[in-house]
């Protein structure tokens, strides 16, 4: 025959059994809650990196051409002054003897005064 005490231990078992069960749910939906979070996390991270890649991979592509294209410019703004110089070289054969020696001259005039300032400062 049961006891009230024996009862009232079964019931309280019973209680502190249910008590265990729910609380084990509650930290297994919370730990299932916990990993829906980070998965959304981890996809809304791994999305910002590729969209953040690829932005850069576009930038980097519009600098090389970029570059790209200011070398070509470069290059035909050069072949430019060649065939001009060339053009005037060719029409004006004496003047461009007289102005390449006073740019020589010039030039030597430069670097004698600045050899002698710089030997004097020492």
């Amino acid at each position: 025959m049961n006891t009230p005490i024996q009862t009232l231990s079964d019931d309280a078992a019973a209680v502190a059994r249910s008590l265990v069960h729910s609380t084990e749910r509650a930290a297994q939906q919370g730990m299932d809650r916990l990993s829906d979070g980070l998965d959304d996390a981890r996809s809304h991270t791994s999305a910002a990196l590729k969209q953040l890649a690829q932005g850069t991979e576009t930038l980097a592509h519009r600098g090389m051409d970029a570059v790209r294209d200011g070398a070509c410019q470069l290059r035909d703004k050069s072949l430019h002054a060649k065939d001009v110089t060339t053009t005037y070289i060719q029409h004006e054969p004496v003047k461009s003897v007289l102005i390449a020696a006073a740019v020589g001259a010039a030039l030597m005039g430069l670097v004698a005064l600045l050899s002698r300032h710089g030997g004097s400062g020492r």
